[in-house]
């Protein structure tokens, strides 16, 4: 492209000098074109017209005419007359290029590639002759460019401008990395990098929550870029791109095939899609071109209230609409969200704006077209007294609606306006340094300056900074870009076919990471439809809490199945991608989507389990003292010296202790009814197991004492009683010191047993030692069920034997049933289940033991007598 730019600007002239006759031709009439005269001439490059062109041939003379049909974009007639304006002021202020005027010359593109370049050349060459698309003569004092709106015209205008090394400050939003020419060191941007916008794009997303959005973008470079880049920063937040289509850019369909094009890339997907969301990459003709097709093909769904879309537009975007199109409904569009190049109003502008009327200035080339599209008012004559037509000539624009004309500076506009005072700036820079170098006081001397280049001004223009009358600081970053972020604005339209801008946020780059994004949610107005409630774009809907998502098979990870959370697990939040573990001391609900404390669990005196237990406990400690002062009261009777009443007052004497040691285990567990109740349990009853062998071996050893020569007489008495019950207490406290000295039990809560409980349980420490306790408990138990068993069948008068057999069987079936049944219960059963078996085996010993004899002593006094033990024993 770069040659063949070189090509059109070197022919011409060798064709002027060749042939001098060629400079005679008509050239190709230039319709719109606004010239103020000054020292130094600002050029500007607008798009405001679309045109339908006929093609030309270079053998033939062009006509004058060569256009069959224009339509003005009105709303952008204000990037002139801001640019007009900035100069104006510029050339008012005694501070700035003091006695040097600014003058300017804006031509315009008609979007169209061809006269693009024919309108630039225009800028460079003060001729009105034209040969081979160049004019022939001398070169202007042009010191830099202002253009233009899209990427493709400023990128065909750096062709040119980067070949004189010509400033180009251009006021339009575009991505400049898919072309090499905005690598041009001649190329300035009055909008901050389109990175921001899309940085801004996805916080945008991610704060409402749209994970399934639409993309629609040009068929160009631009818009080939957007999609290029978007697809994958969206994936990496977990957006999921629905589609993404291309859209012709033209205000106007040059082909048939244009809109049979849109209609299939476009209809379906606004109709079929899921999508509520859909991000727009475009300019304002794409906007012309789909709100053409939308009220053309589907005039039925732009006037559909309850279809409900939310459309994200770009900077690149400002929402007009052509003359045709002014009353059409607006309402499909209620509610966007767009990006806007941030702008400020300035002091002075509406006064402007107010004061422009069809014959304000006779230099204004592109009034007339805009005056009677805007107004609907032909103008035939310049004496406004000669005005024929509908029109009067003293219409305001202030009465125009949004899609017509804006009265508040555009993004755009403002762009325009800090360009022009940064040229400003730089030539007031420039002329300082000249008139110092030239040795000049005071101000700059025209006659001095007439030689200055425009390649001269990037030195000075690379480094400007300034603030402008609205407060704000202008300077470029090492990108030769302005700094700053954009504003978020939001559509609201009306009935009467106006709109308005609200403006909702902003993006600030220089935030931190994941705060770029301000918004005030409450000032949005979203579409009818929608209630005023947040819309949703989702591939499909939310999973609810309780449930977690589930990937579908060939699908994209933002469409996937909600499943419920496997047991033990919650998910409290939609769409989780995973549920969670409640904590240890909380439990799930039952629906999963919650957790809940857990109480904890003990056996407690207050609840009935516990007052029973307590109860019964009392009871047999009361009855165990009873028959232990009926023995000691009783205690020179011959039934109670005949079974050992020293044995006999320290096995009831244990059995109380039995008893009572149950309470150890109810109430919560502390650190001293830890470390008391496993081990006072195993060696009291230890003791009474003891006195029961003794009591056994007692009876064992007097009956066969009783044979005559037997050598056991002197095994008969308290000695060997004593050393038994002493001897086997003694190692079970053993075994107890030694678990309570190196692993003793303490108070635990474990939270895993039971689901909506913690179990406040005391931990034995050494598992091993425990069950070695009750081993050895076991043990004596055995041995004193076999030696009562082999004394059954001594003479039962008086004789314990039988007594012991039962009760020790009963002991030993009651804790045989113990240990599996321990094992299998959890918490407060757990424990009712130890406290039942003391109970259960001591309430054994002392009824089959003592019963029978209290039987005797209380009831049967008579058999109480020597006499019947002797007749028994004979």
């Amino acid at each position: 492209m770069s040659e063949l730019v070189v090509l059109l600007v070197l022919l011409p002239c060798i064709a002027c000098k060749v042939d001098t006759m060629a400079c005679s031709r008509e050239e190709i009439h230039i319709p719109h074109e606004w010239y103020q005269p000054g020292d130094f001439l600002i050029g500007g490059i607008v798009s405001q017209f679309s045109y339908h062109v006929h093609e030309q041939k270079f053998e033939n003379d062009f006509p004058q005419e060569t256009f069959e049909f224009t339509e003005m974009i009105t709303k952008f007639y204000q990037h002139p007359l801001a640019l007009a304006f900035a100069v104006n002021e510029i050339n008012m202020d005694s501070k700035i290029l003091s006695n040097v005027t600014l003058g300017f010359q804006i031509y315009d593109t008609y979007n169209d590639d061809k006269m693009t370049y024919r309108t630039t050349l225009d800028l460079l060459y003060k001729s009105h002759r034209y040969v081979l698309n160049y004019g022939c003569d001398t070169h202007k004092n042009l010191m830099a460019v202002v253009g233009g709106l899209g990427s493709d015209v400023s990128f065909h205008m750096v062709d040119i401008l980067s070949l004189y090394k010509i400033p180009q400050l251009t006021y339009g939003s575009f991505s400049q990395v898919e072309r090499g020419n905005s690598k041009s060191p001649s190329f300035y941007c009055m909008v901050p990098s389109e990175a921001h916008q899309y940085v801004g794009l996805i916080r945008l997303l991610q704060r409402f929550g749209w994970t399934w959005v639409g993309l629609f973008a040009m068929n160009d470079d631009s818009g080939e870029h957007f999609i290029h880049e978007m697809e994958p920063l969206l994936f990496q937040h977990g957006i999921c791109v629905a589609f993404a289509e291309t859209m012709i850019k033209q205000g106007h369909w040059n082909t048939f095939g244009d809109a049979i094009d849109l209609f299939s890339n476009v209809y379906p997907a606004l109709v079929d899609s899921k999508a509520n969301t859909f991000i727009l990459y475009g300019e304002t003709m794409t906007i012309i071109a789909l709100t053409t097709f939308l009220y053309l093909g589907n005039h039925d769904l732009l006037e559909n209230t309850s279809f409900g879309r939310v459309w994200i537009m770009t900077a690149q975007t400002d929402f007009a609409l052509a003359a045709l199109q002014r009353a059409w409904s607006l309402e499909f569009f209620q509610g966007s969200i767009f990006f806007s190049i941030h702008s400020q109003e300035l002091v002075g502008f509406q006064k402007f704006l107010q004061s422009i009327n069809p014959y304000w200035t006779q230099g204004d080339g592109f009034l007339k077209d805009f005056w009677e599209q805007a107004f609907d008012c032909p103008l035939n004559s310049q004496d406004s007294s000669q005005i024929h037509g509908t029109g009067t000539g003293q219409e305001k624009l202030e009465s125009l609606s949004g899609p017509v004309f804006e009265m508040q500076m555009t993004g755009h506009s403002y762009s325009i306006y800090n360009a022009v005072y940064a040229i400003a700036y730089a030539l007031h820079v420039m002329c300082l340094s000249c008139s110092k170098h030239k040795s000049m006081l005071g101000v700059c001397k025209i006659k001095g300056l007439q030689h200055l280049q425009p390649w001269q001004l990037h030195e000075f223009l690379r480094h400007i900074s300034f603030n402008n009358s609205a407060g704000e600081v202008v300077s470029f970053n090492y990108n030769k870009e302005i700094g700053g972020g954009f504003d978020i604005m939001n559509l609201v339209t009306f009935p009467n076919k106006s709109f308005d801008k609200v403006k909702i946020g902003k993006v600030d780059p220089d935030a931190f990471e994941g705060e770029e994004l301000i918004i005030d949610v409450d000032r949005i107005v979203w579409q009818s439809q929608f209630n005023q409630v947040v819309p949703i774009s989702l591939c499909n809907d939310y999973c609810p809490p309780g449930s977690q998502k589930q990937k579908k098979e060939g699908e994209q990870f933002c469409c996937y199945n909600c499943v419920p959370c496997p047991a033990g697990k919650i998910s409290n939040q939609k769409d989780m991608e995973d549920c969670i573990k409640c904590p240890e001391d909380q439990y799930p609900s039952k629906d999963q989507d919650q957790c809940f404390p857990k109480t904890i669990s003990f056996l407690s005196y207050e609840e009935p389990l516990g007052i029973i237990l307590t109860s019964v406990t009392i009871s047999f400690s009361v009855i165990t003292i009873l028959v232990l002062g009926i023995f000691i009261k009783h205690r020179d009777t011959p039934i109670v010296k005949a079974n050992n009443r020293d044995i006999t007052c320290a096995l009831l004497i244990s059995l109380f202790f039995c008893f009572v040691s149950s309470l150890l285990f109810l109430g919560q567990p502390t650190k001293v009814t830890c470390f008391l109740r496993q081990s006072a349990f195993g060696i009291i009853f230890s003791v009474a197991v003891s006195c029961v062998l003794a009591k056994t071996i007692t009876v064992v050893v007097a009956f066969m004492a009783t044979k005559p020569g037997s050598g056991l007489r002197k095994w008969v008495g308290k000695r060997m009683t004593n050393f038994i019950v002493l001897s086997c207490s003694i190692i079970q406290i053993c075994i107890c010191t030694v678990w309570l000295g190196t692993s003793h039990p303490f108070p635990d809560l474990d939270t895993k047993s039971m689901t909506e409980e913690i179990i406040a349980e005391c931990n034995e420490g050494s598992v091993v030692m425990f069950y070695i306790v009750l081993g050895y408990l076991g043990l004596l138990s055995i041995i004193s069920l076999t030696v009562a068993f082999i004394a059954r069948k001594l003479p039962d008068s008086f004789n314990e034997a039988k007594f012991i057999t039962f009760s020790m069987l009963m002991f030993c079936s009651v804790w045989l049933c113990f240990v599996p049944t321990y094992l299998s219960t959890k918490g407060k059963s757990m424990v009712a289940v130890e406290i039942f078996s003391i109970l259960t085996s001591s309430a054994g010993l002392l009824g089959c033991i003592f019963s029978p004899k209290c039987y005797i002593i209380v009831w049967r006094p008579e058999l109480n007598k020597r006499e019947n033990l002797m007749q028994r024993m004979n």
